[in-house]
Parts: C-alpha cells; structure tokens; sequence
C-alpha cells in the first residue's frame, strides 16, 4: 500500500539514468528535459536537477562502499526516507519539498533515487554565516522534541535559499524514536562537521556552546 497522496507508476524513464524505474512520487510530478549535474553539492557525487526537481542516487558510504556503492536489499531505506521527510514538511519543518523516490532493480537488489523540489541557494560551506545558527539550533529543538533522529544533519545539509532561509536536507536512515539526549547528540554530531570543514572559529565556538 502507498502513501496517501503518493502515486506509483513502474517502467519509468528517467533522463539521464535510462528506464525500468518504479516512481513513487507525488501526482503531478513530471520528470522531463536535460539532466543538469549540481557540482556545488556535497556528498557522495550524482546530484543533478531535471526541470524543477532535484535527483539525489543513493550512495554507501565507508568501507562498504568498495565492495557496493549502489546496491540495497529492497526499496525500503528510500521509501523510509520519504515517509519521514514527508511527515517533517507537513509538520512545518524548514526543508526542501519532499517530492518522491525512485528504484529499480540492480545487481543482487536495487538501486535508488530521491527527489526533492529544486531551490535556488547553497550549502552552508559554501556560505559560512554565524547568523544560521540560532535557525539551525531551532529545527534541531524541533527534531528533538519530535522524537526524530536525522544521523545525517552536518554542515553540508543545511541549506540556505536565495531567501536567505535556512532549510535543512537528508533524510536518508532518519527516524522517529524514544528516549535519548537526541540536541546533545546533535550538537555533538554538527560539531565535528564544522571541525572537519574548517568552519570560522567563532561559529564552531557557539555550536560548542551549547543551543543559544
């Protein structure tokens, strides 16, 4: 069964990744024109834009990687990425449009794809701004205090429009739990991102100062 108001479509072809695609998407999501590579994205490489949504390929990370890059069991880790993030943008959370998921079979299971609504902007490397943080510290107050664990909430996805809003992307293995100091762990996992970036001194000095 899917989720409300996610349609499925299966033998989708996708530009620029060929055909054989399972689709679950919202209606009215239209994948069509040139595949256009974001080479201003972090992360493990394959992000791109088609019209007005964002493709991101699913990519091990670690050691794992030399031995599979690309290959999962089922659909199950993107479906579950949908499904929280979703829930995420309904609850008003400062993110990208959650727009669907993409699979098909690949190897000894299937490869993925995930699809957010494109917006003009940044990461926040790209753009070191001390003045995020309290925005940044708010969604992690909000995540906390929903129970939701996002493993992947580092430097690299938060995001700022050309609005100068801060969103925050990635929600590949997060979910809703119970029990757990989930701002410190938070806190702890941004301040290694900000270490390892080199971000400004001041900023990692705030961050490791605790929510303001």
């Amino acid at each position: 069964m899917g989720m409300p108001g996610v349609e499925r479509r299966e033998g989708m072809e996708i530009p620029g990744f060929g055909a054989g695609w399972t689709l679950e998407a919202s209606g009215g999501t239209v994948l069509e024109g040139v595949l256009e590579p974001l080479g201003g994205a972090f992360g493990r490489g394959g992000v791109a834009r088609l019209g007005d949504t964002v493709l991101r390929p699913y990519r091990r990370g670690g050691l794992v990687r030399h031995l599979n890059e690309r290959t999962y069991p089922n659909p199950s880790r993107f479906q579950q990425e949908l499904a929280v993030h979703r829930a995420l943008w309904a609850a008003g959370l400062p993110t990208v449009e959650p727009l669907g998921c993409a699979w098909r079979r690949h190897g000894w299971g299937v490869e993925g794809l995930y699809l957010t609504r494109w917006e003009a902007g940044g990461a926040w490397p790209r753009q070191w701004n001390a003045a995020a943080w309290p925005e940044v510290a708010r969604i992690i107050r909000a995540l906390s205090r929903w129970g939701c664990w996002v493993p992947d909430l580092n430097a690299t996805n938060v995001f700022i429009d050309a609005g100068g809003k801060v969103r925050v992307l990635d929600f590949d293995r997060a979910s809703f739990i119970s029990g757990g100091d989930l701002e410190r762990r938070y806190l702890r996992r941004l301040g290694r991102s900000l270490a390892k970036l080199d971000a400004p001194m001041g900023l990692q000095a705030q961050v490791a100062g605790g929510m303001p």
